[in-house]
């Protein structure tokens, strides 16, 4: 299996119930290296519980599948390694303050101690629009209008709100997320809630450092053993922002996030990404990430 080319990523299966998608490239000192579209990481032969190879059309998936300790200890050369995306069927909780961490809310609209009920990502498919526009009732006071949003490959495009951004292939929509968090534009995450990413917007009249300073803040209420790793000034699709990079406790886990508050006229924008940092995959997750909030692009028009 590890000397067979392929174009396709391998499903490797560790056996805290994570998933890592990439090609074993090497072996050596017990560690298998895998290649993936951000990287190589190293995982200990220990820690896999299975390694499913992708198999070409008519192979029998069940014959190709087995445990890691029947692998045979040697290299395949690299190839191209695409992450597949996560199961449409598992379910994902919205983070909350009760669970996950939540996404700060404004100061207006947060509700103490509101956990959001659990929903189930949608699976969406690709060159399609996720929201319908045509004409429906007025909808009820205290619900938000419909969103006009879409998908096309790796890219999400938000036309109501004005932004695309790159949404990693693992990552499914989080389906009424705006309805459970407050400030909610799109929530994004795997579907066993390793990794999450959350847009938010809210109205304020206060300068960005004031604006992304109350935000941080509200984090801080959020997560047990809270700390602040770095803070500095960017930008962000040409709008400055502010970043936080930082760790804390919730849910029995300790997760690493990124907060970045953009100024956008009379808006302030929330991203804020996290992954477990208690888990091998922190440093590949932690890239993408990154590179989601970095891809933000605000020159979408409704």
């Amino acid at each position: 299996m590890l000397l067979a080319a392929s174009a396709a990523a391998d499903e490797i299966r560790l056996k805290d119930g994570k998933k890592l998608y990439g090609v074993i490239v090497a072996y050596e000192d017990n560690m298998f290296k895998v290649k993936t579209d951000y990287g190589y990481v190293l995982v200990e032969k220990d820690k896999i519980a299975a390694i499913v190879p992708n198999t070409p059309a008519g192979t029998d998936p069940k014959a190709a599948s087995q445990s890691p300790k029947s692998e045979p200890a040697g290299s395949s050369a690299p190839s191209a390694a695409t992450p597949s995306a996560t199961e449409a069927s598992a379910k994902t909780k919205i983070p909350s303050a009760n669970g996950h961490p939540s996404v700060p809310a404004p100061a207006s609209t947060a509700t103490a101690n509101a956990a959001p009920p659990n929903v189930k990502p949608a699976a969406p498919a690709a060159n399609t629009t996720l929201a319908s526009t045509t004409a429906s009732p007025e909808p009820p006071k205290d619900e938000p209008p419909p969103v006009k949003e879409e998908i096309q490959g790796n890219q999400y495009t938000n036309f109501t709100h004005g932004f695309r951004m790159y949404k990693a292939p693992s990552w499914e929509l989080i389906a009424d997320a705006r309805k459970a968090l407050p400030n909610a534009i799109v929530a994004m995450g795997t579907s066993n809630e390793s990794t999450l990413m959350v847009i938010g917007e809210e109205k304020t009249k206060d300068p960005l450092d004031t604006a992304a300073v109350a935000v941080e803040k509200r984090l801080r209420e959020i997560y047990s053993n809270y700390r602040l790793i770095s803070q500095r000034k960017t930008t962000v699709g040409g709008m400055p922002a502010m970043e936080y990079k930082y760790r804390g406790m919730a849910d029995e886990h300790d997760w690493s996030g990124t907060l970045v508050v953009i100024a956008r006229g009379k808006d302030v924008l929330t991203a804020l990404g996290m992954t477990f940092a208690d888990s091998d995959l922190i440093q590949i997750q932690e890239n993408v990430i990154s590179r989601s909030i970095a891809s933000m692009d605000f020159t979408v028009h409704n």
